[in-house]
């Protein structure tokens, strides 16, 4: 018997997600998947050597999971209820704020699924998916009707905009209806490709991740960094939002009441001469449980230098 997809939505909003939808299990369209393999094949994957492997399971759930017939999405807003002040400190990336989102979304992600099973008969089988397994995220949203992917490359959710985090949960039972994708709304807009300090959105909807100061401040592992990319951080020490700020759907974007993204106080109070004197027990301190852990401490500072000197660009890195 069909899962109900109307019990499905409303669980989800009850739990908080912002949006939520529902797809049948099956191949990702070819067009994509030929899309997605030629970014591959011209490194703009950069070092996330991840993404290159298991190409075939991220171009097709059946393969993650035996007897996959439905995926669902659902999206978790993140926008923050208030901003670093830009004068006096240095600014974040507006998904890092609060909480690590893995944690947060697969826990509300479980207890989705078990809402949804608890008076079902019969064995049903799920997992639940955050940004950990070769999946495409986004694409995924699209197809489940949550928005469609703007030409910065983001999941763009009618009059609400893309602060979220996405996930997802595939079951071996199908559901009692399906969502159908969305159109784009981008129209002639090129703002977010405009904007890019870097030149990373060298056309719309393609990112080339060895420009991106999103990549190059968190997953770059490198001592210093590109020339060309530390001179365009601006003010910012983790992360790039100029796509997003600028982008005309993000005035829809809300304040997330989520209480595991609300910024700890001293995240709030991080001055700018206190982060350039962080000593590596207070970042630990002050970045418990937070994703900005994922650059490490070596990686924070070194773009904390990158930021206040010219001296330790690496110039024979053109990026």
């Amino acid at each position: 018997m069909p899962l109900s997809t109307l019990f499905l939505k409303s669980a989800a909003s009850r739990l908080g997600f912002s949006a939520c939808g529902v797809a049948p299990a099956a191949p990702v369209d070819g067009a994509v998947a030929d899309a997605f393999r030629q970014w591959i094949a011209e490194g703009c994957h950069a070092e996330m050597a991840y993404l290159a492997n298991n190409v075939e399971k991220r171009l097709n759930p059946t393969l993650l999971m035996e007897g996959a017939q439905s995926v669902v999405s659902v999206a978790l807003n993140y926008y923050p209820a208030q901003l670093l002040d830009a004068a006096n400190q240095y600014e974040f990336a507006w998904y890092a704020y609060g909480q690590d989102y893995h944690e947060v979304m697969k826990t509300r992600l479980n207890e989705l699924a078990e809402t949804l099973l608890a008076d079902v008969e019969g064995e049903v089988h799920y997992r639940v998916f955050c940004d950990t397994a070769p999946l495409l995220e986004r694409y995924w949203a699209w197809r489940c009707g949550l928005g469609w992917i703007g030409k910065n490359t983001q999941l763009i959710i009618p009059r609400a905009g893309s602060t979220f985090f996405l996930g997802e949960i595939i079951f071996d039972r199908p559901f009692s209806d399906y969502d159908k994708p969305m159109e784009g709304r981008c129209g002639t807009c090129t703002k977010c490709l405009d904007a890019c300090p870097t030149q990373a959105l060298a056309r719309a909807y393609m990112l080339d991740a060895r420009r991106c100061l999103s990549y190059l401040t968190i997953e770059y592992r490198g001592e210093t960094l590109p020339a060309e990319a530390a001179r365009a951080m601006g003010n910012c020490v983790y992360g790039c939002d100029c796509c997003q700020q600028v982008c005309p759907w993000t005035r829809f974007a809300y304040p997330s009441e989520v209480k595991e993204f609300i910024p700890n106080a001293d995240f709030y109070s991080l001055s700018r001469e206190r982060l350039q004197h962080l000593t590596v027990e207070e970042y630990r301190h002050v970045f418990r449980g937070s994703a900005i852990k994922r650059a490490k401490y070596e990686g924070l500072m070194r773009n904390v230098r990158a930021v206040e000197s010219d001296v330790l660009y690496d110039t024979d890195d053109k990026g």
